[in-house]
């Protein structure tokens, strides 16, 4: 059956909706947006759904967050039980779980909660036995996972025993300072404990013995846990009054490295025409155009086929990394080259991230007239879908218009912290739906019930609706808030929560 959704992309823009929001009374908007809200308790809703609506009653000038709760990962090698243990935590079947080895290929977060303290738990993949750089890459897959955590569970398989790459992750662990758990798995019964006894020998205090697929012990394991964990996560939560995180982020050798050390104003890393010179990434504190700010050199990303070589591997991993843990980031192009589709796949990464973007076109001093056409023909193609990211053209080598940096990086920021009043953007919403309403979806029209901007950094809206709001509709409102409120430089992010009337 073809899809019969409308083509939201074509409406077109007027200013019928900016008039009518500047015309509104402030307190006609307030008291509107809480009659709206009173009409929620009609509709079912749940503890997550309440947090988000405690959460729009910040004033329009104040940023409210929901807490950064504690952190746990939980790492191992392949088909240790390492799923099966997130589930049980769970007390769901939420994570992938098979007796095929590197099922879990990625780091994935999940909300849980023991004794009314609720905590993520990240579960992490494993590696490819035949991979090539195997050591590399779970050094890799370990790190970066430990970095991330308050508290890391290493899982090992009490029936099988320590293995030298066991032994390898151990190596890390005692490195860090932060709470490890030996955790031996399938100790189904009290006549495999000792099994677990013989973990002793890995030198990371006592193995606790659990069975992830009956459950036994994993509550005695999780009572110790929390005893370590603090209430807000250390490494969620973000510097107040420090330098700006930047990550400087690109395929190898377009000059991330040139950018960095011309902000430093040293060879603070090392260039060289080889792609792929930097391994690691480098933090240094810069200052440009009267700013201190804190630049993150990363590793290039390469293409998916070059991922199975252990240290590229790794560099990608770390990459990523920096990624998440820095507020903006700046995906340098190289202009000389037409746009790729690693390129375009690098910007998809800061923006499944949500970490507000700019775009940095370097070895502008090397571009022609004829280069200069064909690259603007290319960024409306391939970079269409972030069009609102700002553009800076500069050259790393020499320095030029290096300075141009900094009001793109503030803007993005600006847009990244910005929050709209609860009032506010209700009112949006009665206007725009009045403009434009959903259409009839089998007889019936979706209605948006209330709408709140859950937090900032990114900008995170979660509209209540009667039923799904079409993509095409949601990116049509996502527009529509980018024409009034700007957002520069900042992904936007909508959620809906569909709920149903209470039952009389």
């Amino acid at each position: 059956m073809p899809d019969s959704t409308p083509d939201f992309e074509g409406y077109s823009s007027d200013d019928n909706l900016v008039e009518n929001l500047d015309l509104l009374d402030d307190d006609a908007v307030t008291q509107r947006a809480d009659t709206l809200r009173r009409g929620l308790d009609d509709y079912e809703l749940d503890d997550a759904d309440l947090e988000v609506l405690d959460a729009s009653t910040a004033g329009p000038e104040e940023i409210r967050y929901l807490p950064t709760l504690p952190v746990v990962a939980i790492v191992g090698r392949p088909n240790v039980g390492k799923s099966a243990l997130v589930n049980r935590i769970l007390g769901r079947r939420e994570a992938v779980v098979e007796d095929t080895p590197g099922v879990t290929r990625d780091r994935v977060s999940y909300r849980a909660e023991w004794n009314g303290r609720p905590f993520t738990v990240v579960d992490t993949g494993g590696w490819e036995p035949d991979a090539k750089g195997i050591d590399a890459s779970v050094a890799a897959q370990a790190e970066v996972a430990i970095d991330l955590a308050d508290a890391v569970l290493f899982v090992v398989d009490a029936n099988v025993g320590a293995t030298s790459t066991d032994e390898h992750v151990v190596k890390l662990l005692r490195r860090v300072k932060k709470p490890v758990f030996l955790v031996a798995n399938k100790v189904d019964d009290i006549r495999q404990e000792p099994n677990a006894a013989v973990l002793w020998s890995l030198g990371l205090g006592e193995p606790h013995g659990v069975s992830a697929l009956h459950g036994r012990g994993v509550a005695d394991l999780l009572d110790l846990v929390l005893e370590k964990l603090p209430d807000v996560s250390a490494v969620a939560k973000r510097e107040v009054g420090g330098p700006r995180r930047v990550a400087i982020v690109g395929k190898p050798n377009v000059g991330k490295s040139s950018l960095l050390n011309k902000a430093a104003g040293e060879e603070r890393v090392v260039v060289n025409d080889l792609a792929g010179t930097t391994r690691d990434p480098v933090d240094e504190q810069v200052e440009i155009g009267g700013k201190v700010w804190r630049f993150v050199d990363t590793a290039g990303i390469r293409r998916r086929v070059h991922l199975q070589q252990g240290a590229d591997f790794y560099a990608s991993l770390r990459t990523s990394a920096a990624v998440e843990k820095a507020e903006v980031a700046v995906v340098v192009i190289d202009v000389s080259e037409p746009i790729s589709e690693q390129d375009v796949r690098i910007v998809d990464l800061v923006l499944e991230s949500g970490r507000a973007l700019v775009l940095a076109f370097n070895k502008w001093d090397l571009l022609d007239d004829e280069r200069r056409r064909y690259l603007e023909r290319e960024i409306e193609q391939d970079l269409g879908h972030v069009s609102w990211a700002p553009r800076v053209n500069i050259s790393a080598r020499t320095g030029r218009h290096l300075e141009k940096l900094v009001p793109a990086l503030e803007t993005a920021l600006e847009s990244w912290d910005t929050r709209i009043a609860t009032g506010k953007f209700n009112a949006f919403l009665s206007e725009l739906v009045a403009e434009h309403p959903h259409p009839l979806r089998g007889g019936k029209q979706p209605r948006i019930l209330f709408g709140t901007q859950a937090s900032s950094r990114p900008p995170t809206f979660v509209l209540f609706t009667t039923g799904f709001l079409d993509p095409g509709y949601r990116r049509f409102v996502q527009r529509r808030l980018r024409e009034i409120y700007g957002f520069e430089g900042s992904p936007i992010v909508i959620n809906m929560r569909v709920r149903e009337r209470r039952k009389r």
